[in-house]
This record gives C-alpha cells, sequence and structure tokens, in this order.
C-alpha cells in the first residue's frame, strides 16, 4: 500500500545525539548527585560499566521487563544506570516511583540539551514536507523543546511539521481506551540467536500517540511509514501494527535491531543515511 503518512522520532534520528546529549549528561548527573548525595559518582561509573558489558540482556527495566537497550544512546545509559543506582541504594519505595523520579531528572536536564541536527536534516525534512502528505514527530522529548529546536532548523514547510512530545515509549500500560488493534499485537517478540530476552510490544502511551496520527489525518498503520534510530522503542510496535518502518542505524546499531527489519521484508529498511527515507515514498 502506497505511503501516505510519515512518522518520525527525533533525537538520534535527526540530530547528532553525541553532541545533543553532552550538556544534558553533565546536569543529568549534577542533578543525580544532589538528590542522593556523596557516592553516587562511583556507583555511575559501575552501573554504566555493567550496562556496556551486557548490552543485549541488560537494558532499561521497569517493574521486571527490559523495555529499551541501555547502550543505545547516551539518554537511554543515563536513564537506565540512574534507575539501577536508585535500586541499588533503595531510594524509593517501587519501581514507578523510581521511574517518575528518573523521569523528572530526565525533564529538567532535557532542557539543557544542545541543539546539533544531522548535516543532511533539513534537507530530508523539506523533501518529506514537500509531498503534501502529514509528517508528524513522535518523540519521548518535551513538545517544546522539540518545537524550538526545529523553528532553529526552519526548514520550508516547517508550518506544517507537527510535533508530539511526551509519547513515553517505553511503557508497557494499556491504552485508556481498548483498541482492537492494539489487543492484536501480540505481547512479545522473540529474536532467537540474536536476543537473549524478549522484545515486549504493547506499549500503550506510544500506541495512544500513533492513533492521534491517523485520527487527524485520515490515515492508517499500513499506510504509514516510521522512522527511528532504536528499534525497540520506535519500531517494534508500529511494525506490529502494520506500518512500514525505516532504522535510521546507529553507529552502535546492536546486530538484534537488523534481524529484526530483516525480518520484515519489504516493509523494513535499514540505512545511517536520513535520504534513505525519501525513496520508500515512492
Amino acid at each position: 500500500m502506497a505511503i501516505a503518512c510519515v512518522v518520525l522520532d527525533f533525537d538520534g534520528t535527526f540530530t547528532d545525539v553525541a553532541t545533543e546529549s553532552a550538556p544534558f549528561l553533565t546536569h543529568f548527573r549534577d542533578g543525580l548527585a544532589r538528590a542522593l548525595g556523596q557516592g553516587v559518582e562511583q556507583a555511575w561509573d559501575e552501573e554504566v560499566a555493567a550496562l556496556r558489558a551486557g548490552a543485549d540482556l541488560l537494558g532499561w527495566n521497569l517493574g521486571g521487563k527490559v523495555v529499551a537497550p541501555a547502550t543505545a544512546d547516551p539518554y537511554l545509559t543515563a536513564t537506565t544506570a540512574a534507575h539501577r543506582i536508585f535500586q541499588r541504594l533503595a531510594v524509593g519505595t517501587d519501581d514507578a516511583t523510581r521511574s517518575e523520579a528518573v523521569q523528572k531528572l530526565y525533564r529538567d536536564s532535557y532542557v539543557y540539551s544542545a541543539t546539533a541536527f544531522k548535516p543532511e536534516a533539513k534537507e530530508v525534512l523539506e523533501a518529506l514536507l514537500a509531498t503534501g502528505m502529514p509528517v508528524t514527530v513522535v518523540t519521548n522529548a518535551h513538545t517544546e523543546l522539540v518545537e524550538k529546536k526545529l523553528d532553529t532548523l526552519a526548514p520550508k514547510g516547517r508550518e506544517r511539521l507537527k510535533v508530539s512530545g511526551d509519547a513515553r515509549k517505553f511503557l508497557l500500560d494499556p491504552p485508556d481506551v481498548s483498541d482492537a488493534r492494539f489487543d492484536a499485537v501480540p505481547e512479545q517478540q522473540q529474536l532467537d540467536g540474536v536476543l537473549r530476552r524478549p522484545i515486549y510490544l504493547r506499549r500503550g502511551r506510544y500506541f495512544e500517540a500513533l492513533k492521534r496520527v491517523w485520527d487527524s489525518t485520515g490515515t492508517k498503520p499500513e499506510e504509514t511509514l516510521v522512522a527511528g534510530d532504536i528499534y525497540e522503542l520506535d519500531l517494534a510496535l508500529p511494525a506490529a501494527l502494520g506500518a512500514q518502518v525505516q532504522l535510521v542505524s546507529r553507529d552502535n546499531v546492536l546486530p538484534y535491531e537488523l534481524k529484526a527489519i530483516e525480518a520484515l521484508g519489504a516493509r523494513g529498511g535499514a540505512d545511517r543515511s536520513l535520504r534513505a527515507l525519501l525513496p520508500r515514498l515512492r
């Protein structure tokens, strides 16, 4: 089916995540030290080392389930390390409380993230917008902050580029309103031979963000192309719903991500360049 709708992740997909996250990390670690006191630096180094040693098995664990790879980008590494430190020091009464505390630290620190777009970002956004089809950024970050960064880039057609922030793609809660499409999604995806844990597909908050796009544009999942740089967070659910997906490959892309994309056949694609999105619209 022809593409009639485009959904884009933001951080790491259209941005140079290493550059933009550097000031974020400074404020994140400072905030963590203020919250937890002395000894956090050693705990931080130990937890980050542990995460890097078990990249495919360890990850951001919420309620006993790994919801994202810990080493995919600095934002995930920081979030996961902080959550593990909260658990290690028995801070907070349960995972939900700890998660909310870490998310507040993330939101407060993201304000300081730099604006660093990939070299081809403006060109590709302008080409996507020139098609006339709806293009929406769906991101875990603040809507207002992403809007400001896009205003700085100022691609032609910027007024038609929508942003849906705080998507919480990591949450495994069901949507607030039942939907047959979501109910039909399997709970897990197994990638035998390349991943020693399941990928959890039912992410209700992310589904709600996608559903808002489809409802407002009159399009369907199978008419949608979704682009992102982390398979598990950005692409697994849309693919399970029938969308076409494009993995914008990172320097440290994991083997299981590439296998998952390959298994989708013509509905999946992977390339380091954002320009690879454009031929898929024809």
